[in-house]
């Protein structure tokens, strides 16, 4: 996730203002920031000399309501800045200075808020204020630490910290002193020159391993990892982190361009989300145990350097970064693995938009940043899917061109949807505006249908005509289909645009069945028969229910609490006499026995093989039970239950789990059901059907 999703919790004027840098794209910043910070991680005291070039004569800025303002200057004269209101917990303040060009100079400290380790990952994404303690502090670049100039801006920082902490901030570092002895204190230097759009500050008791790579001209690039004293002794991670940080690097530098920073860090976070910040990602401490992020995660927020913070994001006109560094990283790692898995991945994005209310869908060009499951669907789902069919339309040279076209124009500046059109348009030579508009302006997806396949000979070769249809609005669109002709298959494509349309194709063959879009390639709305229901259907619900099957006062409160931690809008209980009187997703939870005879008695179908009563608790979702949907929560007691509360909303994409406490033992996808059409021919000795349409 790119930094700029902390922007969300800025009071609307700031947002409006950063905004506004949307238009403004140059090469050097007028706007400059210079801080030096003075961070006691254990009193949680924050004291901060900012000294600001806002590039205009009125300056208006926000700082968290913990801060205080002792004095300001300009130009080194004594200046009154006045407060002019407060939104949520941001303060918000306005200096006049003599001229565009005066430099502000604020001195202001405080007692920031506790960071608070229990927040799960839909809290921080939501926004954080800047928080401290000894086992990790953040500050992040929405949270009103320092004065932000309304404009993009160079900066740069000192931070002074404790000699047992370490701190940092995105850029290039300077200068370093380490603490000599006890009491002594660690203090550093960073700068970011380019145009930087905030800046977010970690500070953790960390050990600092670090290594170099060549970067051509630019000269060595600084690979660190800052790492707790736990991760630091696991054997070997440190270093596979640093060499995994080097292939990351040298793939995607190859791919778009130059490396645009001088260096890049893997911080250890105390909180469960990571973000990724120019030069650096911070991932949750545990999640850096995981043996598989280093192969995905890492990549991804490396790739952000690139996308999102190397080309900024306009966010009046959508937020395409995550969804571009969706597909070249998470979904590229998924096409390296095999054709199957990369299909995979397809079908979950498209899963996870099919199981959206229609309430609930957003259109591309309004997507900003990731709060909840809706928003990821469309934001990271959509986005990822709109360059896997742009690949396919313009062809992989046209479509890499196109990419580093447009890191060559919009390297530090911001950057929007028509201007990845206007690349992609330029590398091609051809006109995107039909393909953009509709899948950015449109907040759906097409239903298509094959009504019917019939083939017949003409002139000794065989002809096959379809009649297809989609929902109205249409969409202009190349299907993809497959031909089956027994023992074999081929893969042929037609365009359409209109609501119904008869189209013909030229076989050698005859064919046997038709299916449209067989490998998912297409963004749209698949047929409820043939999804297989995911968990993410309950979690996104809009008013969803709950059923808990058990007398137990323990088990009630696990199942309850489990309940309002797993769906994003509050449940209402019902009993299980209207469990057949709703239409909205039904979430049963209950012990092992409980459970079975609950199903027995209201007709639900039996517990299924898979994934059986293995491990301390299942999940499952009910296939077919389309009118009411129907997910089951099984567990062997109310600890069971408990251990669910934090990995369970992390599977939104899953049908069935076995878990054994908090881990998951095994999970899978119901398969999809996705007949071909049958061909027929026409009757013998009717030469005039054979014609076709």
């Amino acid at each position: 996730m790119s930094r700029w999703s902390a922007l969300r919790s800025l009071p609307a004027l700031l947002l409006l203002a950063v905004a506004s840098a949307a238009a403004w794209a140059v090469d050097t910043p007028a706007a400059h920031l210079a801080l030096d910070v003075t961070l006691d991680p254990a009193s949680r005291r924050l004291a901060v000399v900012a000294a600001v070039r806002p590039g205009q004569r009125s300056f208006r800025f926000a700082l968290h309501e913990s801060l205080t303002i002792d004095s300001a200057s300009a130009d080194s004269q004594p200046i009154v800045v006045r407060l002019t209101g407060q939104q949520g917990n941001l303060r918000t303040w306005q200096a006049r200075l003599p001229t565009a060009q005066a430099t502000l100079r604020i001195a202001y400290q405080g007692t920031l808020p506790a960071l608070d380790p229990r927040l799960d990952h839909r809290q921080v994404l939501r926004g954080l204020p800047p928080m401290a303690a000894v086992e990790g502090s953040f500050l992040p670049s929405g949270g009103g630490w320092y004065p932000q100039p309304a404009a993009l801006f160079s900066y740069r920082v000192r931070v002074n910290v404790p000699g047992e902490q370490r701190a940092l901030v995105a850029g290039r570092l300077l200068d370093e002193e380490l603490p000599a002895g006890p009491g002594d204190r660690y203090r550093a230097s960073f700068e970011f020159a380019d145009p930087a759009d905030g800046i977010d500050l970690m500070a953790g008791p960390w050990i600092v391993r670090e290594k170099t790579m060549p970067a051509g001209d630019a000269g060595p690039l600084r690979l660190r990892t800052y790492f707790t004293r736990e991760l630091d002794e696991i054997a070997g991670l440190a270093d596979a982190y640093l060499d995994d940080t080097r292939t990351h690097i040298e793939r995607y530098a190859r791919e778009i361009g130059a490396y645009p920073f001088s260096s890049f860090s893997v911080v250890a976070s105390p909180l469960p989300t990571g973000f990724g910040m120019p030069t650096l990602t911070y991932l949750g401490a545990e999640v850096l145990k995981l043996p598989f992020i280093r192969a995905t995660s890492l990549g991804h927020e490396i790739l952000h350097n690139w996308w999102g913070n190397g080309v900024y994001v306009d966010y009046a006109t959508g937020n395409w970064a995550e969804g571009l560094t969706t597909f070249m990283a998470d979904y590229a790692y998924k096409e390296s693995e095999s054709a199957a898995a990369a299909q995979a991945m397809r079908l979950g994005w498209l899963r996870d938009f099919a199981a959206l209310p229609a309430a609930s869908r957003q259109t591309l060009a309004s997507f900003r940043s990731r709060t909840h499951g809706a928003a990821a669907a469309v934001g990271y789902g959509k986005a990822a899917m709109l360059f896997v069919m742009l690949r396919d339309r313009l062809g992989e040279e046209h479509f890499r061109a196109g990419l580093r076209l447009f890191w060559q124009q919009q390297r530090f500046r911001v950057a929007s949807w028509g201007d990845l059109q206007q690349a992609f348009e330029q590398a091609s030579g051809q006109s995107l505006t039909i393909f953009f508009r509709q899948w950015l302006l449109r907040d759906g997806a097409p239903t298509l249908r094959i009504h019917s396949a019939s083939a017949s000979t003409v002139a000794g070769d065989t002809r096959l005509t379809l009649e297809v249809s989609q929902d109205a609005p249409a969409y202009a669109l190349r299907l993809p289909l497959e031909i089956n002709y027994g023992g074999r298959a081929e893969s042929r494509s037609v365009d359409i645009d209109r609501l119904q349309q008869t189209v013909s194709l030229t076989l050698s063959g005859s064919p046997q069945g038709v299916v449209l879009d067989p490998q998912l390639r297409l963004w749209r709305l698949l047929d409820a028969a043939q999804l297989p229901p995911i968990l993410r259907q309950w979690i996104v619900a809009r008013e969803p229910r709950l059923l808990l099957v058990t007398a137990l006062s323990e088990v009630r409160d696990a199942g309850a609490a489990l309940a309002a931690r797993l769906f994003e809008v509050a449940p209402r209980e019902i009993p299980p006499d209207d469990l057949r009187k709703t239409t909205t997703p039904v979430l049963l939870i209950g012990l092992h026995a409980d459970v079975d005879a609950a199903l027995a008695a209201t007709g639900l179908p039996p517990r299924p093989p898979t994934p059986g009563q293995r491990g301390s608790a299942q999940l499952w979702t009910i296939v077919g039970q389309t009118d009411v949907p129907v997910a089951v929560v099984s567990a062997r007691d109310a600890a069971a239950l408990s251990a669910l509360l934090r990995p369970l909303p992390h599977y939104g994409s899953q049908s069935w789990l076995v878990f054994d406490g908090s881990r998951a033992l095994a999970r899978g996808v119901w398969p999809l059901v996705d007949p071909p059409v049958p061909v027929s021919r026409p009757p013998a000795g009717d030469p005039g059907r054979k014609a076709g349409r």
